[in-house]
């Protein structure tokens, strides 16, 4: 009886090593496929999650005056009056500034010096359409 070496037997059988060209092609526009579906929506959750926490943060804050208002009586001088009576431990960042200084405030009447409201100082609209300064 005659015995084949592994590598003539695998040639007799036509075993073959690595990918064919179709082959490779199917798997890259796979990826192709893919990469452009999934990137735009890796953007828009971003930005989903930024203007959830934007209104998280202007949420805090309106409340925050809105209490600041109910124990004293009187408007808050600004921000951060909110954190010099201890009302807040800082000023919250607008996540779409990357900033606490872009809050825009908006005084409870025309030529008052307070804070009755607050905005984002980001500009643009968000996915819904609306303007950030809006919110």
């Amino acid at each position: 009886m005659k015995r084949m070496s592994s590598n003539g037997s695998r040639q007799a059988r036509g075993c073959r090593h690595g990918f064919t060209l179709i082959e490779m092609s199917v798997v890259v526009a796979i990826i192709g496929i893919l990469y452009f579906t999934v990137v735009p929506l890796y953007g828009t959750t971003i930005q989903r999650a930024r203007e959830t926490a934007l209104r998280e943060n202007l949420q805090v804050l309106r409340k925050t005056i809105d209490l600041y208002f109910k124990d004293r009586e009187v408007w808050p001088a600004d921000l951060a009056t909110l954190v010099k009576d201890g009302y807040l431990r800082a000023v919250p960042v607008d996540p779409l500034t990357g900033r606490a200084d872009t809050w825009v405030t908006v005084p409870s009447n025309v030529g008052a010096f307070d804070v009755f409201d607050v905005h984002s100082g980001a500009a643009g609209t968000g996915l819904d359409g609306t303007p950030y300064a809006t919110w």
